[in-house]
């Protein structure tokens, strides 16, 4: 489901990678997911490792473990 300007807005900024800008929101599993697929992508605001980092830290049962990568 699609994050409407009014549900983006009424999000707390620990709720985003980037705070400031309120960019990537991790509020849940499926947003955080999307957010490193959006980060990995070229010509793309934002770094896809601070962009995991910030994920793996919200979901720590979202990191992959090294043998499995």
């Amino acid at each position: 489901m699609a994050l409407s300007a009014k549900r983006r807005k009424a999000l707390p900024r620990s709720a985003f990678v980037y705070p400031k800008q309120r960019k990537y929101p991790i509020d849940t599993k499926k947003r955080a997911a999307a957010a490193i697929a959006y980060g990995a992508r070229h010509n793309t605001f934002g770094n896809v490792n601070k962009i995991k980092a910030a994920v793996h830290r919200r979901y720590p049962s979202m990191k992959k473990n090294k043998k499995g990568s």
